[in-house]
């Protein structure tokens, strides 16, 4: 079993979608070991006591240095077991030394079809604002690998979302989680765990 350790600031739709996909069978090679948040209201930590997994807060106003929190994070990632860290919604910048360690090994999900509508400052409602000013008629989501920069690794799987008349940030972000995050994570997880365990089973 891949052991997945997910990174997570906010609800945790995007856990819960994860969740759901191992309790329907969809993920079969992969287990939830550990939800790691920097915001101690984090609703996904409740999702995750609810289901008998660690939660953690880490936060970074509980160190004095944030190459402290760097640590201690990194830390609680190697405790965890990690084989695969994934970013859901994850609004803490990952430092160099903790991409160095998990690199190939941590993913992200992205709420636009990368390049577009992405990188510094460009995430939650931000990216469906861009997208609405800008006038798109298709946006959609992404995992990708995670490097040194802001959503420039290398991709993984892409969805796209039909924009339609009257959309508003709010509804445009609904729509696209329903139909590309929700759907994409999961399956991007299970891709890489089945991988490893038919590496495994041939190795």
């Amino acid at each position: 079993m891949l052991k997945v350790t997910v990174l997570v600031s906010g609800g945790g739709t995007n856990l819960q979608a994860v969740l759901d996909a191992i309790d329907s069978g969809k993920i079969q090679h992969a287990e939830i070991s550990a939800v790691i948040s920097n915001n101690p209201g984090a609703y996904a930590l409740e999702r995750a006591r609810g289901r008998g997994i660690p939660a953690l807060c880490i936060s970074p106003k509980d160190y004095a240095a944030r190459e402290d929190f760097h640590e201690a994070l990194l830390q609680a990632l190697r405790d965890s077991g990690a084989d695969l860290v994934v970013l859901a919604g994850c609004l803490v910048v990952i430092p160099p030394s903790i991409i160095r360690e998990y690199r190939g090994r941590m993913i992200n999900i992205h709420p636009s079809l990368i390049p577009a509508f992405c990188g510094t400052g460009c995430y939650g409602l931000k990216v469906h604002e861009e997208a609405l000013k800008r006038g798109v008629k298709v946006t959609g989501a992404t995992v990708h690998y995670v490097d040194e920069g802001t959503d420039t690794g290398p991709i993984l799987l892409q969805k796209a979302v039909e924009v339609k008349e009257g959309d508003t940030p709010k509804t445009l972000q609904q729509r696209v989680m329903e139909e590309a995050e929700w759907i994409l994570l999961p399956k991007a997880i299970e891709m890489i765990a089945e991988e490893r365990w038919n590496a495994v089973k041939q190795g």
